[in-house]
């Protein structure tokens, strides 16, 4: 078992952070949409984007079950 795998948290882990950042958000979006305006929104939608590329760039390609 290497070190480096063993301490660092996969980017699935990372991408639902920012995916419960950005759900978070959304219960006090009203108050920051009257303190930051649209760039409330762009964060937000920010947040999710990179949320959801952190969980798809975690995504193994490659078919399941046994090699052929």
């Amino acid at each position: 078992m290497p070190d480096n795998e063993s301490r660092r948290p996969s980017n699935f882990v990372i991408g639902n952070i920012f995916l419960g950042a950005a759900a978070i958000m959304l219960f006090f979006f009203v108050t920051l949409w009257e303190i930051l305006g649209v760039f409330a929104l762009l964060m937000w939608m920010g947040l999710a984007a990179i949320g959801v590329y952190f969980i798809v760039k975690d995504k193994d390609i490659n078919p399941g079950g046994p090699p052929n």
